[in-house]
């Protein structure tokens, strides 16, 4: 629940759009929203471990190469959100 907290409800459209940029400000604000969250509940260690692989997620590198590799469908038209919905599943799972 908290992970859709952080990716829903407060992550804005700065975050959102450039998160994967070269320029890691977002992606580092937006894992340290998740990492205070998910720190609430696993404590400080924990937060940090989930943030750190959340921010790895958001790269959208190991989404990419799953939907490449894995799927078999890396030039679909729905690759938009195969993206965002990879994307949901490996975050609330890690």
């Amino acid at each position: 629940m908290l992970h859709l907290i952080g990716d829903w409800l407060l992550q804005n459209e700065w975050m959102a759009v450039k998160q994967s940029s070269p320029v890691p400000s977002r992606a580092w604000l937006h894992g340290g929203v998740h990492g205070v969250l998910l720190g609430l509940i696993f404590g400080w260690a924990g937060g940090l471990v989930l943030a750190i692989l959340h921010m790895i997620i958001d790269t959208r590198y190991p989404i990419r190469w799953w939907i490449k590799v894995f799927k078999k469908c890396g030039d679909s038209p729905d690759l938009p959100i195969l993206l965002i919905g990879c994307d949901q599943v490996l975050q609330s799972a890690a």
